[in-house]
Formats: structure tokens, C-alpha cells, sequence
């Protein structure tokens, strides 16, 4: 059973991100509160009742490849049918290309559901919202005309084709060629690997975005250029026609995600897969970086999904579970474990730490609403700016943390989470991928130093940090002790990253190694103290809310309290393992052969 949570989906949007100032945009006018409010029900209620009860089905009878077809779990087909009908795929594309128009921030709850109800069944359309997203900024009108509409329909999916055997992460080491054709087409060679939904039955086409280089291009990524090979060649007038010489010759045997197919496709055995050039030659890793962003975005509001889920698995059991009596005395019958002090800390950390995460990437959507919309040329480039800097943030913090709320969530299970049948062990299953595709936390963590921190000299995350100060000013000014925790707690925080970041700017050049070694901690230190933040706001938001639902706010306040006092204390400790140890020192320490 999945329940959205949608009453926090609200308060976030509304309190946090500004789902006022967004629905003023240019554009923008449908997102009035009625109509949000409308889409976010029925979003629930697909992802509840059609995608929900298909999780663990697909789980135990995943996609299934035979003799080059692959066909996806038993119901998977019906319920992408309905998907469609719908019209989910469109809800933030633009209406220029039937898509509905809705500002992100209304699509990422959307976004959230879908992934928390069937995060296999979540993959193909999250790789078609990254192709749509490619073709829209790179592709050529025609082109735009010819794929956007279908893929926004649902009629035919989206993949994007990076990885190679030989060259992993490294996309420097792309092999795969693209030759010119007299017709203005391409012909491609080469083999492509970890393409999730490369192949399935679910959709009568599936355009395929592969980075390949032509006869000519100089090495390294400034030789790559973007193709689009679809799986069936595109007759006159728009209808697919014949395949095209693109064949899936293995799916993966995976840990997790297991209904998802991850597949091997090999191009052009039987003379050249036909495709066509998205923008211009040796451009084509800059384009490929819009889907990645897309991609990177939408994994983390994965993490944020699959942290949900398994916190509602593993409370619905905690009130439901009787095992030994109250350590305080209260009771001399068994009660249930939520009673238990151990249990509520587990479950105030898987609660907390998805809040903060949930609203950290909501507040990043209203960002780039912003960016897109807003009517000042320089507001929109600050919004750009901030929303670029938290991408690697809600990718790389968000995902990590959810490994360790579900393992959290396994836990609280005691023994049967151990066991399959209970459904614990699939969300921690499920959650491993996320800190590894669309690039390693590690990726995301020297993204967020060399292009989101260096590169500005630190602009956008100081001016942060200085939002930071003044809401730290604002919790000294209430009343309670759950305030003045926080805001002792925030400081706290907020100093430890100042103090990492300008340890980041000093030292980059002097002593790559030394900075690099912490990248990660200092990925998940900026996700702790800008979760806080959000969590901070959402205090103040309940303070001036609470005679309008006492027992919501309430625990709103109660969980951000938990998060200053269990959660932040973190960021002093990354802070220390990053700048008083000079990051690369006890890394480095070891020599290769002392491993």
C-alpha cells in the first residue's frame, strides 16, 4: 500500500517553494491552488491503485528478454495504457507540443508518486523526460515537430545511450561511430550498455539518444556528437516504418529495480543503424548534459520516493508489531514496538531525513521555474545559478540518504525485514542504484565543486548561506525550546559549511587532492545544512499555521527539532574530516600496496 503524502506535498510547495510566486510566472496562470491540489489527487490515485500493486510483482517476475525482444512484467503494459491516457508524461512539458504546461514544481510531487508507488515501472518515463528535455533545447525544429509530441504522448519512450563497455564513467573513451550519409543521415556502429528501458513491449517506438563520434572528430569528449536512432525508422507521415538496425542483445541481472530492463544494444551489425545529428557535430556531451540534469533531478526525487516508501512501510508495521514490554515500566503487557525508544529514533530519522530531502528539492524546482519564466533577465540567471548548484545536492545527498532509511526501514522490521515476503528488503534493494547512475555520488560531489563551486568563486552557495544567517535570526526571535535548538543547531551548521567551502576555494589549485578527498562529505554536508534550513522555514511556516491544524504543525515542529538535534550535529563532524584534516592526508596515507 502506498499513501502520498499529500498534505506535506501542499505545505512544502506553498510554505517553502513559493507555489504562489510560481503560478504569477508568465505561463504559468494554470497552477492556481484548486487546480494543483486536483492534480496531486489524481496522481495519488494512479500511483496508489494502479502502479503500487504492481511493485512487488515486478520485483518477483522481472523483465524477461527472449531472442532479442523483451517483454515487461505481467500488467506493466495495461497500466503504461493508462499512464498515457492520462496524460502524466505531459504534465510539465510545454503545450506547444501537447504537452499540459504546468510549472515543475507541480510536476515533481508527480514526479515523487510515480516513483515511490513503481520506481522500475518510473524509469521509462523519467528517460523520456530527459530526451524531451534534449530535443527541446538541441534539436532542430523539424525534429522537435517530428519526436517531442509522441514522446510527450506517451506513444513512444525515450532512452539515452552513454556507456560502453570499455569506457564506464570515462565518456572520453566513447567509440561508438557515426558515419555521414549522402542523404544528410548517419550511419552508427558500436555497442552501448546500462540502457535502462532500451528495449520493451510497452510502446510502439522507443527513440534512442546516442552519443557517438564521427570519422573526423578530435579525441576526448570534445570529439562526441548526439544522434537520434529511433528503434523503427520514421515514415513521411510520422507513423513508425521499418526497424532499424538497433538489437538489444542481453538485459541485466540485477540487484534491484528488477522489472526495469537494462539493456545491452548493439548498433549497425547489418550495415549501419540509420540516425540523424541533434545540433551540430562534437557538441554532442554538451546536449547529452541536458538530459543528464534532467535525469539527475528526477533520481533524486527518487531517493526522496523510495525514503518515503519505506518509511511508511516500516511505521505501519512499528503500530502494528507486539514485542516486549515498555523499558519505562508503563505497561506490564507486551506493546507494540513504537513504543520503543530505539524504534522512534529510526523512525523520526527515516521521517526527518525525507522531509528535509522532499523540500530541498521542491524549493530546487521552484528555482528553475524561476529561471525559465521569470521576467528579469537577471533574476533568471540567479535562479539558474541556484537551481544548478542544488542539482548535484538533490541528487547526490538525497539519493544516499535513502540507502540508509531504507536500511533503516529493514531494521525496524528486526528479522522479517530480512525476509522477502515482508516487501522492506525491495526498497533497500531498490535504493542501492540511485548514489550510482546518471553518475556516482562522487561525480555529482566534484560537479558541485569544479563547475558549482570554484567556478563562481563561491557566489551562489555564500549568498546561501547568508539566507541561511538571516533565518537563524528569525528561529532566536521565538519562543520555545524546539526553536532556540535549532537555531543553536543551524548556526552551527551554517559555519561548518562556510568554512568548508572557503577551505574549497583556497586550496583547489594549491592542493586538488586535499579538496577532492572530501568532495562527498562535502556533498552530504551542504544536503544536511540546506535540509536544515528548509526543515528551519518549515518550523516558522507551522509557528504561524498552527491554530489551523494543531496536530500537522505540530509535528512538523517536532520533526524538525529531531533533524537540529539528531541530523545537523553531522555537519560539525564533516566539516572536521574535510578541513582540520586537510581532506587527502588520512586518505592518501595508505600506499597502494598497504591496501
Amino acid at each position: 500500500m502506498y499513501d502520498a503524502p499529500i498534505k506535506d506535498m501542499l505545505f512544502v510547495m506553498q510554505q517553502l517553494a513559493g507555489l504562489d510566486a510560481i503560478a504569477a510566472l508568465p505561463g504559468y496562470e494554470d497552477a492556481t491552488p484548486e487546480t494543483v491540489e486536483a492534480v496531486l489527487h489524481e496522481a495519488a490515485k494512479f500511483c496508489g491503485e494502479v502502479l503500487a500493486p504492481l511493485n512487488a510483482e515486478g520485483d518477483r517476475n522481472p523483465s524477461r528478454w527472449d531472442n532479442g525482444t523483451v517483454h515487461a512484467t505481467p500488467g506493466f503494459a495495461q497500466a503504461f495504457g493508462q499512464y498515457v491516457a492520462g496524460g502524466w508524461q505531459g504534465v510539465q512539458h510545454p503545450q506547444e507540443y501537447e504537452g499540459q504546461g504546468l510549472p515543475k514544481l507541480v510536476g515533481t510531487p508527480c514526479v515523487e508518486m510515480l516513483n515511490a508507488a513503481n520506481l522500475s515501472f518510473a524509469l521509462c518515463p523519467l528517460l523520456t523526460d530527459g530526451a524531451i528535455e534534449a530535443l527541446l533545447t538541441a534539436g532542430s525544429e523539424t525534429q522537435k515537430q517530428r519526436f517531442v509530441p509522441k514522446l510527450i504522448a506517451g506513444v513512444w519512450t525515450g532512452t539515452m545511450n552513454l556507456t560502453e563497455p570499455q569506457a564506464g564513467s570515462d565518456l572520453a573513451a566513447v567509440r561508438t561511430r557515426a558515419e555521414p550519409q549522402p542523404d544528410g543521415t548517419y550511419k552508427v556502429f558500436g555497442t552501448k550498455i546500462f540502457i535502462t528501458w532500451g528495449e520493451h513491449d510497452m510502446a510502439e517506438n522507443i527513440v534512442h539518444l546516442v552519443l557517438a563520434r564521427t570519422p573526423d572528430a578530435p579525441e576526448g569528449v570534445k570529439g562526441i556528437s548526439l544522434f537520434i536512432v529511433p528503434k523503427f525508422l520514421i515514415n513521411e507521415d510520422g507513423t513508425p516504418g521499418a526497424r532499424n538496425d538497433v538489437q538489444c542483445v542481453s538485459i541485466e541481472h540485477k540487484l534491484g529495480i528488477k522489472a526495469s530492463p537494462t539493456a545491452v544494444l548493439q548498433y549497425g551489425d547489418h550495415g549501419g543503424a540509420i540516425g540523424e545529428l541533434i545540433g551540430e557535430e562534437n557538441r554532442g556531451l554538451e546536449y547529452m548534459f541536458i538530459m543528464m540534469n534532467a535525469a539527475r533531478f528526477a533520481v533524486g526525487m527518487q531517493g526522496v520516493a523510495v525514503s518515503d516508501r519505506a518509511y511508511q512501510k516500516a511505521l505501519a508495521y512499528a503500530k502494528e508489531r507486539v514485542q516486549s514490554r515498555p523499558i519505562d515500566g508503563s505497561s506490564k503487557a507486551a506493546t507494540t514496538i513504537i513504543h520503543h525508544p530505539d524504534v522512534r529514533r529510526m523512525l523520526a530519522t527515516m521521517r526527518a531525513l525525507t522531509e528535509a530531502a522532499r523540500a530541498l528539492a521542491y524549493v530546487a524546482a521552484a528555482q528553475s521555474d524561476l529561471a525559465h519564466r521569470d521576467p528579469d533577465e537577471t533574476r533568471r540567471a540567479q535562479h539558474q545559478a541556484g537551481y544548478e548548484y542544488l542539482v548535484p545536492i538533490v541528487k547526490g545527498w538525497s539519493t544516499e540518504l535513502a540507502i540508509d532509511v531504507a536500511s533503516l526501514g529493514v531494521q525496524v522490521h528486526g528479522g522479517m525485514g530480512f525476509i522477502e515476503e515482508t516487501g522492506a528488503a525491495q526498497f533497500y534493494r531498490d535504493a542501492r542504484i540511485l548514489a550510482i547512475y546518471e553518475g556516482t555520488t562522487a561525480i555529482q560531489a566534484n560537479d558541485l565543486i569544479g563547475r558549482k563551486t570554484l567556478r563562481d568563486g563561491g557566489a551562489v552557495v555564500k549568498a546561501l548561506l547568508a539566507e541561511i544567517g538571516e533565518t537563524v535570526t528569525e528561529l532566536v526571535a521565538q519562543d520555545g525550546a524546539a526553536f532556540k535548538s535549532m537555531a543553536n543547531h543551524l548556526a552551527l551548521g551554517q559555519q561548518a559549511l562556510g568554512l568548508t567551502v572557503d577551505f574549497v576555494l583556497a586550496n583547489a589549485k594549491r592542493d586538488p587532492n586535499a579538496v577532492f578527498a572530501g568532495s562527498v562529505p562535502y556533498l552530504k554536508l551542504a544536503g544536511i545544512v540546506l535540509g536544515g534550513w528548509q526543515m528551519a522555514r518549515a518550523m516558522l511556516a507551522s509557528q504561524r499555521l498552527m491554530q489551523d491544524d494543531p496536530k500537522f504543525h505540530g509535528a512538523k515542529i517536532a520533526t524538525a527539532q529531531f533533524y537540529a538535534e539528531h541530523v545537523l550535529p553531522q555537519a560539525v563532524a564533516l566539516e572536521a574530516s574535510i578541513v582540520s584534516a586537510k581532506g587527502s592526508e588520512g586518505v592518501l596515507a595508505l600506499a597502494e600496496d598497504q591496501f
